[in-house]
């Protein structure tokens, strides 16, 4: 799954994301959701997250 939809995302869950200065360059980091940030049901970039360590970037893929 892409990460698209906030439904999708749950706490917990290993998740690949871009954090915002590997934005350019689409490397990706990995880790366990502690947050969503992201409000709305979607997000065309992907949903906003928090990771357990602290680290805060957008859904990529749910792995």
């Amino acid at each position: 799954m892409d990460g698209k939809k906030r439904a999708d995302v749950k706490i917990g869950q290993t998740v690949s994301i871009v954090l915002k200065q590997d934005q350019r360059t689409g490397k990706r980091t990995e880790g366990i959701v502690k947050d969503l940030l992201t409000k709305s049901p979607n997000h065309p970039h992907g949903i906003k997250v928090r990771l357990e360590d602290g680290q805060v970037g957008r859904v990529q893929e749910i792995l």
